[in-house]
């Protein structure tokens, strides 16, 4: 699962004790794989907009990647930033591992870098 897929996601558990905390899903446990990939300057700008950046940098900082704290003002030309932008939301891949919410504690797994995030019913 890549790092940009991560960022979209959030706990849907209905009784979720705090939904304040559903998002971003905290890692646990995760092995990473740097899987290189084709760099796509146009996708990247389109999608800055789309990501939630300080949920990025926590995700970042907890798996030990550097990213800048703050998205520069002419994103457009400042490549050394679409690039390292590029290495963590796009070539980072987490393979196994799990996704916790920090608000109820629910737990999803990570197997073969495929997220589970199907509840059971009388989470739905």
């Amino acid at each position: 699962m890549r790092l940009i897929t991560h960022n979209m996601l959030k706990c849907h558990v209905k009784n979720c004790t705090n939904p304040d905390r559903q998002f971003p899903l905290r890692f646990k446990n995760v092995q990473l794989e740097q899987v290189v990939a084709d760099y796509n300057y146009e996708f990247l700008v389109r999608m800055l907009p789309r990501i939630d950046w300080n949920a990025l940098l926590i995700t970042t900082k907890e798996l030990g990647i550097e990213l800048p704290s703050s998205i520069p003002k002419d994103v457009e030309k400042d490549e050394a930033f679409l690039e390292a932008l590029h290495v963590a939301i796009i070539e980072t891949h987490v393979k196994e591992g799990s996704m916790v919410c920090l608000g109820c504690g629910h737990e999803y797994k990570i197997t073969k870098g495929i997220p589970n995030m199907l509840l059971a019913e009388h989470e739905i």
